[in-house]
């Protein structure tokens, strides 16, 4: 064909900032803009399984409705039990492959030496033990989705070959000698920072640029604590779907003081942590007698820092009060708004939601700051 990058002929290729594509007689240049385009925040509170009212997880299910519909590779980024495998099925409900299968691939699950005979499948006799024909993931997958969970702890060895599947949507089975077609979408989780694990070596750039087409990250708990008594109200329902009376009158035992602590408590394990404090609970309590709902840190899990913990600020009772408090209040929104800038790794708009501020206010905030 006539198309030209770098002056290499290109069929397909990844473009970096500065490149230069030539179509024909037309030279293009490609240059990345810093600018980030805002997506209005969804009116629901829910998307296929996932929960959560506040402006993160609302502007989380804006992204992943537009997204849903398309073929696009989605790369979901989060903590452990923040819901990564959720956002998987709503996407796959959702899109135009919600008749076919989605197929679960835990990279963290299968030991090394099966994993490319798990999800490229293999023939009999391709290796010892093999004594019959078994087809991967890969052709599993045909015709819906293809889950890949815990893709950081892919070996990278095996990172090449899955490339060349993705980009040529054939798969050769390990011991086979010809290739198959199949026609999947791609889902990929991490709890890895997979940018962090390219720099260093640990993962193919390449790779991450082909999966990384539409990034989303699901925040962890501690993040959205508004969203904690309607997840609550959630799992216990759910948990009760025939015993209504008693779902409404756990709720109901539930004090101000109790939903107070649960909104408190950091969450480590996320919303894995919060649906099994749920299950624990109604284990242990009757219906004469609600348990209540208290959560516990697990022994040898450190407990966050609280605000009595951190040391009295130094008083200097020779200057003016407004001069001391200005430099205080000063101090203490640097801080603040650059801490939420580096936690949300420069995203301006994630780093405003979950400050429960506007957009251009943080930035100008953080611009008049220094």
């Amino acid at each position: 064909n006539g198309t030209v990058v770098d002056g290499y002929r290109a069929n397909d290729l990844y473009l970096r900032p500065g490149s230069e594509i030539t179509v024909g007689d037309t030279t293009l240049r490609f240059t990345p803009e810093d600018d980030e385009v805002d997506v209005a925040a969804s009116p629901d509170d829910r998307f296929g399984p996932l929960v959560g009212a506040s402006v993160a997880m609302r502007e989380l299910f804006a992204l992943l409705a537009k997204a849903a519909p398309t073929d696009a590779t989605l790369l979901v980024e989060g903590e452990s039990g923040t819901g990564k495998e959720l956002v998987a099925e709503a996407v796959h409900a959702a899109s135009g492959r919600a008749g076919g299968p989605l197929v679960v691939f835990d990279c963290a699950a299968i030991p090394t030496q099966l994993m490319e005979s798990e999800l490229f499948g293999h023939e009999k006799g391709a290796f010892t033990g093999a004594t019959s024909q078994r087809v991967g993931r890969m052709e599993e997958a045909d015709g819906g989705t293809l889950f890949l969970d815990e893709l950081g702890e892919l070996p990278l060895d095996l990172q090449p070959k899955l490339l060349r599947a993705l980009e040529k949507r054939e798969v050769r089975r390990v011991g086979g000698a010809r290739t198959r077609r199949v026609d999947f979408r791609v889902v990929a989780a991490t709890n890895r920072d997979l940018a962090a694990e390219v720099n260093r070596g640990a993962f193919r750039e390449d790779l991450y640029y082909r999966l990384a087409v539409v990034r989303v990250r699901v925040p962890p708990l501690r993040e959205r604590a508004e969203d904690v008594p309607r997840l609550v109200e959630h799992f216990v329902r759910r948990a009760l779907p025939d015993d209504a009376k008693r779902a409404a009158k756990i709720l109901a035992s539930i004090s101000e003081e109790n939903r107070a602590r649960l909104m408190a408590h950091p969450w480590p394990g996320n919303v894995r942590e919060l649906k099994n404090l749920i299950q624990r609970t109604l284990a242990l309590s009757t219906e004469d007698d609600p348990a209540a709902l208290e959560p516990q840190t697990a022994p040898g899990l450190e407990r966050r820092p609280e605000a009595s913990d951190a040391p009295e600020p130094v008083v200097d009772l020779d200057r003016p009060f407004s001069d001391l408090k200005k430099e205080v209040v000063e101090s203490f929104e640097r801080n603040y708004l650059t801490r939420q800038l580096a936690r949300h790794e420069g995203n301006y708009s994630r780093a405003a939601a979950a400050s429960g501020m506007d957009r251009m206010y943080f930035k100008r905030m953080l611009k008049k700051r220094g």
